[in-house]
């Protein structure tokens, strides 16, 4: 068999697989469409652009399952989590990163190996058996041939959901009379976001204004094309009811205004875009808002009125495989099993989550050329369950995508004499299981 694997797609699940593959010694050809043909959400060339947010969530590896993927991918090495720590900014418990930075990271790794060759190129045809082996993680903004081709051969199990992207601005144009610097329950530094607060009048003209605000308007064949759940536009959220907001991304627990030594109704929290803090992403605020619109509205908070914007939010279709019915257990797609599918294509959801199926594709690739046992990640796992979620359990007439959560892993054994575990305790005994159950897959890499 060939020493040569082509992966497909420049994101992180695609230079996460290139990076498994290409430190064991084989020689991989990288390639990325862009910018040849690019996509609506991409704003640069740059390999493992992040695109909707800078932050991959909690990295709190104990309680938290987004924190126990990590600490299991930095267990294997992956290049995603090394870009991560090396260009984090500060954001409390969550692992946020310089996006730029990021990006610059993972370019240079990969481009100092010898042995991976980048190609400027669309994938438009499967490619047959006699091209050799292939992983295609040409994300949820797959190119409209390519989807094509594939719901040729699937019959169709393709299917898609919108996401949206939230605003910057800068840091300087933020009011900082009105707002101040404090991360909930002083986590992190303690002062890693900046918070606007917004008094119960100010709140529900604020809800009122998202819901009247002029929206994008779809194309017929979009309107049937259900959001992600975990992803939702801020106004849509606030057309489930009037405190949705309040109780979820403009929460003000944890938090006091030293301005007034009072908890606000709700606020509007900025984190840190880069290192030196001189750009800010408005948490949870993703928008299908027209963009004169979001300007209307958003400065309208407290402390944003003169914010300068440098990008304003947007909102794009994804597309996903129906992966339970496509792919089997080691991600191959089962009518072509030269194939491998990576990433958030296979219906997956999430930066970290994406990239962690790129590791596991990349590495069972690596095995498959060498002629290896194919070895699964313990169910126990992260890893394991995100895999089993997408290959095997799950509903395969209404699959959704999914970001990794404890409820994928199996419940944990309650010690003697006791019925169950509870709450954070219940956490942290599956995290254990899983990073003792780790070792032994470690093992066979």
């Amino acid at each position: 068999m060939s020493n040569t694997v082509t992966v497909v797609g420049g994101g992180l699940a695609g230079c996460e697989a290139a990076w498994q593959l290409a430190k064991r010694g084989v020689n991989v050809i990288l390639q990325e469409m862009r910018p040849i043909n690019t996509t609506p959400a991409h704003k640069t060339n740059n390999l493992a652009e992040l695109v909707c947010s800078n932050s991959l969530r909690s990295d709190d590896f104990e309680h938290n399952a987004v924190g126990l993927l990590h600490e299991e991918m930095r267990q294997c090495d992956s290049l995603i989590m090394q870009a991560a720590d090396a260009t984090k900014v500060p954001a409390g418990g969550a692992l946020a990163v310089d996006r730029i930075e990021f990006s610059k990271f993972i370019e240079n790794k990969l481009h100092s190996f010898s042995n991976i060759t980048f190609k400027n190129e669309e994938l438009t045809e499967l490619p047959s058996a006699d091209k050799g082996l292939y992983i295609i993680a040409t994300g949820p903004l797959t190119s409209d041939a390519l989807a094509n081709k594939l719901k040729d051969i699937t019959n169709d199990n393709i299917l898609h959901f919108f996401d949206a992207i939230a605003p910057i601005v800068t840091a300087e144009s933020v009011d900082l009379s009105k707002a101040w610097k404090q991360s909930r329950y002083d986590k992190g530094d303690g002062d890693d976001y900046i918070n606007c607060p917004l008094t119960k009048k100010q709140y529900e003209e604020f809800v009122d204004d998202l819901i009247n605000g002029q929206k994008i308007t779809f194309k017929d064949w979009e309107v049937n094309t259900p959001y992600f759940e975990g992803c939702l536009p801020i106004e849509v959220m606030a057309q489930r009811g009037k405190e949705t907001l309040a109780f979820g991304p403009m929460k003000p627990i944890g938090l006091t205004d030293p301005h007034t030594n009072t908890r606000p109704y709700a606020v509007v929290q900025l984190r840190k875009e880069n290192k030196q803090g001189t750009l800010l992403n408005l948490v949870g605020f993703q928008t299908k808002l027209t963009y004169g619109e979001q300007k209307r509205i958003f400065q309208k908070i407290p402390g944003l009125e003169n914010a300068e914007f440098v990008r304003l939010g947007g909102i794009h279709r994804n597309t996903f495989l129906q992966s339970p019915n496509l792919l089997d257990t080691s991600l191959r797609l089962k009518l072509q099993k030269n194939i491998r599918f990576a990433g958030q294509v296979t219906g997956c959801e999430g930066y970290v989550e994406s990239a962690s199926v790129g590791l596991m594709a990349g590495i069972f690739t690596y095995w498959e050329n060498q002629g290896k046992e194919i070895i699964l990640p313990p169910q126990e796992t992260a890893l394991g369950s995100m895999l089993r979620h997408i290959t095997i359990n799950a509903n395969e007439e209404c699959f959704q995508p999914m970001n990794i959560n404890f409820g994928l892993m199996p419940a944990p054994l309650p010690p003697p004499g006791k019925k169950k575990i509870k709450g954070m305790d219940r956490k942290k005994a599956q995290s254990d299981a899983a990073l003792e159950a780790l070792k032994a897959w470690k093992e066979a890499l």
